[in-house]
């Protein structure tokens, strides 16, 4: 009987060493690429989830340069998941960098895109989560992918996917009714790179920026000198500037078409905890809230 206990407790011991370290622990180690995946990432995986964003708070995951600390994240992580259509040009480094072997979950996947021009090249927007409706499907996508790497928890996952598809929905509905009280004529907006073409097309607002979709893009000087032109023809007064960054330019382009700095925006990064827009739903309001005051001076 002796033998056959110690047997068994071997046994339990040798399973228990075969677990991955978050079965042990009952914490699932994620990384994520930027700031507003891994928001979505913590509110499905509530404590059960460890999330670490490799881009900071107001950082720009265009132009992110990877540090020796992202790849030992990586190694270690159970999931890594990112945004996709071409966002985190710098993540296939840093995968090979780190030795990471496991799956790479894509959270744009199911995503109608938008194609449009930039830098002479047809190119994808990556910056679909900046409608509501899309970070719906950005959601769904992590419980799922959450839910595969720990079938112990995937209950708890369904629970608050769900919870959470509901609030964004009924932001998205918000924010519909919040840009109806703006006239059709008067939705037009400028900001510093063309990162909010989902939320235009979802909400009927016009965009305009000097730069492109990538902030590594450019801005010629006849660029420039055109849109202060249309910004002076169609007394566009709502100006803004983005958190992640370079302001400059479009302070350039606000001061020489007479137009008023309509104040900041959250286009691809969240804020830190302190500011106004520390989750991905608070950037979202913020964003849309801080849109319709600017339109109404136009």
């Amino acid at each position: 009987m002796k033998t056959l206990f110690r047997a068994g407790l071997l046994g339990l011991s040798l399973a228990a060493c075969a677990l991955p370290a978050w079965a042990q622990d009952k914490t699932l180690n994620v990384v994520a690429s930027f700031t507003v995946l891994a928001d979505i990432v913590h509110q499905v995986g509530g404590d059960t989830v460890a999330v670490r964003s490799l881009v900071g708070p107001n950082g720009d995951p265009h132009v992110y340069e990877p540090t020796p600390q992202d790849a030992q994240a990586l190694a270690k992580a159970d999931v890594v998941i990112v945004s996709g259509l071409d966002l985190e040009g710098w993540m296939d480094r840093l995968i090979t960098a780190s030795g990471y072997k496991g799956k790479i979950i894509v959270a744009s996947d199911g995503i109608v895109t938008r194609r449009m021009e930039d830098d002479g090249k047809e190119i994808t927007d990556p910056h679909a989560w900046n409608s509501a409706a899309n970070g719906v499907v950005y959601a769904q996508n992590v419980t799922k992918a959450l839910a595969a790497a720990d079938p112990a928890h995937a209950a708890a996952y369904q629970a608050n996917g769900a919870k959470y598809e509901a609030e964004l929905k009924d932001l998205d509905g918000w924010a519909r009714r919040e840009v109806a009280t703006i006239p059709e004529a008067k939705r037009k907006v400028i900001t510093s790179h063309d990162a909010f073409g989902y939320l235009g097309a979802a909400y009927g607002i016009e965009f305009r920026a000097p730069v492109g979709f990538s902030t590594e893009s450019e801005a010629s000087a006849g660029d420039v000198a055109k849109l202060i032109d249309q910004i002076k023809h169609e007394h566009i007064k709502a100006v803004f500037i983005e958190n992640a960054t370079d302001p400059r330019l479009v302070q350039q382009v606000a001061k020489a078409s007479g137009a008023q700095m309509g104040g900041e925006l959250y286009a691809e990064a969240l804020s830190t905890e302190d500011g106004p827009a520390s989750t991905y739903a608070k950037m979202f309001r913020y964003n849309i809230t801080t849109l319709v005051g600017g339109m109404k001076q136009n």
